[in-house]
Order: C-alpha cells, then sequence, then structure tokens
C-alpha cells in the first residue's frame, strides 16, 4: 500500500460489496486517503472460507463475522444497491438514498445456499446464531448427505466426517472429479482419498433429482434423496453445496451490453469494465479466466485501487495477470492437499497454512480488530 495522493474535491470512489475484494479495496483506498464509501447489505464482513468449520464447531461461527463499523466508520454504509446511474455518477440504493461517485469499484461477488455461503441482510448475531443452530442440528442427524462435490462440498463433508467420525456422510456429485477439474490428477486422487479414508461414501457422475423437494439444513428422519442413476439415498440432514450464482441484480441493466453468459462484467487487462474508464470489476463478478477465490479477489482489489490512483496522476494503468491454480483444500482441522502455483501440495503444508484455523486470524488482520477468543 502506499502514501497519500494529492486527489481533486470530486473524486469519491464507491465500493460495492464488503467480500474479500471489497475490504481489500476500502481498506487501500484508506491508505491513500482517497475518499471512498463501501457499501454491503450485511453490518459484517464473512470469512465464507471459516463457514463449514463453523457449522461443526460450536462458537467457531463468531470468528467468521466482523464488523464493518468499526475498521470503516463513517465510510461503510449498510445498504442494498440495486441500480447504477451511469450519467449521474451514482448508485441507487434500495432505501431510494443515491451515492455519487467519481470511480466505481464492483465487487459484488457471488452467492450460494447457506451454509457454505451467507447472504442474509440480518444483523452479525443473528449470521452467527444461524450457525450455532446448524451446529446442533448435524450433531443431531446420525446420516447426513452433501449435495455438491466442488470444493464447499467436499470441505464440508470432510468438516462433519472429521468431527463425527461414527455419522453416516454421503457426498453426491454430478460430476467425477472431485473440486475443481482443473487440479493436477493427483490432486484429485488424494483428495478422493481422504474422503474415503475418514468414511465419506461418494456417489459421483450423479446427480440429485429431487432436490427441491427436500428440506435443507433441517433434521428430518428417514428423507430420500433421489439420483438421476437411480439410487436412493436415505439421510436425516441434507446439506447443499451447489448453484453458486454471481451477484449481477446491482448492475445488470446498467451494464446489459457487458456482461458475460454467467452475469460477470466483462473487463479489460486493466479490470476496468468495458468502454469505461472509471468503472472497476474485481472478485467473482469480474470475467477473469481464474478460480473464483478469496486470494484472487485480493489482488484484485489491488490493482483496481492502484489504477484509480495512477489514473489521478495521468501515469500508465497496471495489468492484471491471471495467475497459475492455486486452491488448498481443508479436509477437517487435520488433513488436507491441495494445488500450490501448479504444484501438489500434501497435508502438513495444507493443515499449517489453512486447515488449522481457516486463515481467520488474516481477516481480522486485515480489519484492524481483535478475533474474540
Amino acid at each position: 500500500m502506499g502514501g497519500t495522493v494529492s486527489v481533486d474535491e470530486g473524486v469519491h470512489v464507491v465500493v460495492v460489496g464488503g467480500g474479500f475484494g471489497g475490504i481489500a479495496a476500502g481498506n487501500q483506498l484508506k491508505s491513500y486517503k482517497i475518499p471512498f464509501t463501501l457499501i454491503d447489505v450485511k453490518d459484517a464482513f464473512h470469512h465464507n472460507p471459516g463457514a463449514l468449520r463453523a457449522s461443526v464447531e460450536s462458537g467457531f461461527a463468531k470468528k467468521t463475522f466482523i464488523p464493518f463499523k468499526e475498521t470503516f466508520g463513517e465510510n461503510f454504509k449498510q445498504g442494498r444497491v440495486i441500480d447504477i446511474e451511469l450519467e449521474e455518477q451514482a448508485v441507487v440504493l434500495e432505501s431510494g438514498e443515491v451515492v455519487h461517485f467519481s470511480h466505481l469499484i464492483l465487487g459484488t461477488g457471488s452467492s450460494g445456499p447457506f451454509p457454505g455461503k451467507f447472504d442474509e441482510p440480518v444483523t452479525m448475531e443473528t449470521a452467527i446464531q444461524m450457525y450455532e443452530d446448524l451446529v446442533e442440528k448435524i450433531r443431531a442427524a446420525p446420516r447426513i448427505v452433501v449435495v455438491g462435490g466442488g470444493s464447499a462440498g467436499v470441505e464440508m463433508a470432510a468438516e462433519v466426517i472429521t468431527d463425527y467420525p461414527a455419522k453416516e456422510v454421503t457426498l453426491v456429485h454430478s460430476k467425477i472429479p472431485l473440486a475443481d477439474d482443473q487440479l493436477l490428477p493427483s490432486v484429485r486422487q488424494g483428495l478422493k482419498e481422504i474422503l474415503l479414508g475418514k468414511g465419506v461414501q461418494l456417489q459421483l457422475g450423479q446427480k440429485v433429482t429431487n432436490l427441491r423437494d427436500l428440506i435443507l439444513n433441517e433434521t428430518q428422519p428417514d428423507m430420500r434423496i433421489l439420483t438421476d442413476k437411480g439410487l436412493e439415498i436415505t439421510a436425516d440432514l441434507v446439506i447443499c453445496c451447489t448453484g453458486i450464482k454471481v451477484n449481477s441484480s446491482a448492475y445488470s441493466r446498467a451494464f446489459h451490453n457487458q456482461l458475460a453468459e454467467n452475469g460477470a462484467l466483462l473487463v479489460n487487462e486493466h479490470l476496468q469494465i468495458s468502454g469505461m474508464e472509471n468503472v472497476y470489476a474485481i472478485g467473482d463478478c469480474a470475467d477473469i479466466k481464474e478460480p473464483k477465490m478469496a486470494y484472487h479477489a485480493g489482488l484484485h482489489a489491488a490493482v483496481a485501487v492502484e489504477n484509480i490512483v495512477r489514473s489521478l496522476s495521468k501515469k500508465s494503468l497496471k495489468i492484471y495477470k491471471p495467475g497459475s491454480l492455486t486452491m488448498l483444500l481443508s479436509m477437517g482441522r487435520d488433513n488436507g492437499i491441495g494445488q500450490l502455483y501448479g504444484y501438489h501440495v500434501g497435508k502438513f503444508v495444507v493443515v499449517q497454512a489453512k486447515s488449522k484455523d481457516l486463515l481467520v486470524w488474516k481477516s481480522w488482520k486485515e480489519m484492524g480488530q481483535t478475533a474474540p477468543p
């Protein structure tokens, strides 16, 4: 992060979305002393890599929510952005309030089912209680099915079986490869072996056909889960880890000509939205050919803020270059596997780097606050 930048009176950056990219952008703008407003629908940042641990370990959820106000003060505004007026250079909130900008950074992220994602506009205390309630439901259910074998699904299944090795845990995934099909074959195979070794039953290459009829995240005896291969599984709790979608509602009207098929924003090498000099997209809502990860969102934020700084002083803009696939998968607090800069990394490295505490300390540090014990 750099020092103070000389800015004109009319400079005001609006950051939409308080995920990993949003808080990184906010902190960098703060360090440059550039006027900004960070807008998010929630009152707290959610460290969602810890969401699955918070689903099985009582007391962990409070470590995954960090209040925005304590970090950003008057630069934070709680609200839902429902539209962007490009001619007026303003974002419109659901409340009717209008916030003007000279530069705009869109970091709206993606949404998905609870517990892997948390998108409800409720208080931090309510959110924490929702995870604590799920801890009790998982504890009470002898047979659990996790639907979806992406990174969230495999980590969810591992968290449950690690804390409750006697439970019957089944992972159903529509594809054969687990987590991400771009991972090295040795990583994918290692992942499979860890899950099987812990006792997870894997049903791969099968899609659940009655997901809409199932009650999710609630203990209910003898639920029937059906697949397109004719398999029937009986369970007492179903957790869904599929259906991640880009949050595009804030900008879909304003940038309808700059949207990729999945709703992400088309950007150039400087992370500017196509055809726009003062509007940037970062994180999951930027159409960049790389895995959607918190780490990448932080890198995007650094480039977007640096380019705002450079544009104010009429300097050439920085280019963002997507890196090689990096993914660390926590398989419960005692195991893990992953890929770092194209190389297979094993249990020792992943447990030390991620599995033990799921990097919650890093977010508290970035937010400049002290984590609860």
